[in-house]
C-alpha cells in the first residue's frame, strides 16, 4: 500500500507530455516568428514550394462547416464557360484565376459500421483521408495533408505550417456519437493520434508572426523573448535531470516525452535565431477577437494573407467553424441555428436560408482572394497566382450527410501550374487523388499515397 508521501510525490512528479508543455508554453510563450523576404530572393531557392519565377509557392485549405445547398453551389455548364453559381458569385472578380472541382468524394466520412457521426467523420477525414476510430479517448485518424506537405518544406520559412481557426471550440470529451472532439475542431494532424491545435486569437497570431508590441518595437522584442526562452529552457532541463534521479522507470518515460518537447522548442528557437531579424509590418497588432464574427473571420484571413506575403510559411489551415456548427446569422436575418436548418427536409424557407449562409461564407473567401490579388509577389505576379488555394466542406449536403461530390473550390494559379477558370466534373474521384497532386506541386518527393487516394487527379 501506498504512503501519503508516496501519493503526493507521484502526483507531483507525474509527468505527461501535454501538461507539461502546456505549462511551459504559458510561461515562456513560443516563439515569435518574425518574417523575412522571399527565400528565391535571397539565394536560397529551392525546387520545393516555389514556383517557375523563384517566387513562393503556397498552399493552404480552408474548411466551412455544413455541406452546401447543391442547387446554388454547382454552375450548370462545364468547362471555360460556366457562370458562377448563386453561392459562389462573391468569387466572379478572381473567375479566372478559380477551378469549381466536381465529383470528389470522402468515402472514409461514410458511416459504414461506424454509425452515426457524419459531422466528426467529416471534419476528420477531410485533408486525412483515412477512416477515424470511433472513440472518444482513443484518437486515430491520420497524417493531415498539410503537415505531409510541411514536414517537405517546412524548413524553407519560419513556420513550418500555420494553424487558424474562427471556432473557439472544445478540445477533449465526446463530441458527434461517441468521436473525440479533436476530431470535430481540428484540420491539421502531425499524427494519427495528434491534432494541431490551431489559434483562434489574431493579436496572438500576429505576434507570433512579427513580435509583440508597436512598430519599431518588435524586432528587439523578438530578441529579448528569445533570450528569456532559452533562459528558462536551460533552467527546467537541468532540473528535469535532478528529477529524473527520484522516479521510477515509468515516469522515467513520461520524463523523456516531455524532454523531447522541450528539444522541438529549442529546435524552433534555433531557427528563428536562424533566420534573423525580419520585417516590422506597419500595421497595429490586432486587439483580440472582435465580437462581430464577419470582423473575426477577415482578421483572421489578414493574419494569413501576411504570413504569405512575409514568407513566415508557405502551409496554411482555417477551420471558419466546425462541421455540426450551430451558429446563428443575425448580421444577414438568419436567428435559427445553421445545422439546425441544414437538416432542411425540402422546406423552401430552410433552404433559402442555409443558401444565405454558404453565401455569406463564400463572400468572407472572396475578401481574401481579394486581398490575395492585390498583393504583388516578388515576381511582380499577384499572391493569388502564385498560391493555391483549397476551399470546401467535409459535408455535400448536410440535409441527408452525405460524403460524396463535396462542394469544393481550387482558388489560385499555382504559379502558372494550373488551369482555373473552370468547372471541371471529375467523376466520382478521392478528395485524396486532389491533394496528392498539390503536393507534387509543394516539391514532395516519393509520395506515392495519401490516405485513400487511387492516383493524382489529372487535369487540374
Amino acid at each position: 500500500m501506498k504512503t501519503p508521501s508516496q501519493t503526493a510525490a507521484e502526483r507531483h512528479f507525474s509527468l505527461s507530455r501535454r501538461h507539461f508543455l502546456r505549462g511551459l508554453g504559458a510561461s515562456i510563450a513560443l516563439p515569435a516568428f518574425v518574417s523575412m523576404p522571399a527565400l528565391g530572393a535571397s539565394g536560397l531557392a529551392s525546387k520545393l514550394a516555389t514556383t517557375a519565377s523563384g517566387a513562393p509557392l503556397r498552399t493552404a485549405f480552408i474548411f466551412f462547416p455544413n455541406g452546401a445547398i447543391p442547387s446554388a453551389w454547382w454552375p450548370t455548364v462545364e468547362g471555360a464557360d460556366f457562370a458562377l453559381s448563386q453561392t459562389l458569385k462573391p468569387l466572379e472578380a478572381h473567375r479566372d484565376l478559380v477551378q469549381v472541382l466536381g465529383g470528389l468524394d470522402h468515402r472514409e466520412a461514410e458511416p459504414g459500421p461506424d454509425g452515426a457521426g457524419d459531422h466528426a467523420r467529416g471534419n476528420g477525414v477531410f485533408l486525412t483521408g483515412v477512416r477515424l476510430k470511433k472513440s472518444a479517448t482513443d484518437l486515430r485518424a491520420g497524417v493531415s495533408i498539410d503537415q505531409t506537405i510541411a514536414r517537405e518544406v517546412g524548413h524553407l520559412t519560419r513556420f513550418a505550417s500555420l494553424e487558424l481557426t474562427c471556432d473557439s471550440g472544445r478540445s477533449s470529451g465526446s463530441c458527434d456519437s461517441g468521436y473525440a472532439c479533436a476530431y470535430q475542431y481540428n484540420l491539421a494532424w502531425s499524427s494519427p493520434t495528434t491534432p494541431m491545435a490551431a489559434e483562434v486569437n489574431p493579436r496572438l497570431v500576429f505576434e507570433r508572426l512579427f513580435g509583440s508590441g508597436s512598430h519599431g518595437e518588435r524586432q528587439s522584442n523578438l530578441k529579448r523573448r528569445q533570450a528569456e526562452q532559452r533562459s528558462i529552457l536551460d533552467f527546467v532541463q537541468a532540473e528535469a535531470k535532478g528529477m529524473g534521479r527520484r522516479l521510477d522507470a515509468r515516469d522515467r518515460e513520461k520524463l523523456d516525452q516531455y524532454l523531447t518537447g522541450i528539444r522541438e522548442i529549442e529546435t524552433r528557437i534555433a531557427k528563428a535565431e536562424r533566420f534573423g531579424a525580419g520585417v516590422d509590418p506597419k500595421r497595429e497588432t490586432p486587439s483580440g477577437v472582435p465580437a462581430d464574427h464577419g470582423q473575426h473571420m477577415e482578421l483572421m484571413f489578414d493574419m494569413m494573407a501576411l504570413a504569405f506575403q512575409t514568407d513566415s510559411t508557405r502551409v496554411a489551415t482555417m477551420l471558419l467553424a466546425h462541421d455540426g456548427s450551430n451558429r446563428s446569422f443575425p448580421e444577414i436575418g438568419v436567428s435559427e441555428g445553421h445545422h439546425d436548418l441544414s437538416h432542411h427536409f425540402n422546406s423552401d424557407d430552410k433552404i433559402r436560408k442555409v443558401a444565405e449562409i454558404d453565401l455569406w461564407y463564400a463572400k468572407q473567401f472572396g475578401k481574401f482572394l481579394s486581398k490575395l490579388a492585390a498583393t504583388k509577389d516578388v515576381d511582380g505576379r499577384s499572391l493569388l497566382h502564385n498560391s493555391m488555394i483549397v476551399y470546401g466542406g467535409g459535408n455535400a449536403d448536410a440535409n441527408r450527410h452525405t460524403h460524396s461530390n463535396l462542394p469544393i473550390v481550387l482558388a489560385g494559379g499555382g504559379g502558372g501550374t494550373l488551369k482555373p477558370g473552370r468547372f471541371v466534373k471529375h467523376g466520382s474521384k478521392p478528395t485524396s487523388n486532389l491533394f496528392l497532386s498539390l503536393a507534387d506541386r509543394m516539391g514532395v518527393s516519393k509520395l506515392e499515397r495519401f490516405g485513400d487516394s487511387t492516383g493524382r487527379l489529372t487535369g487540374v
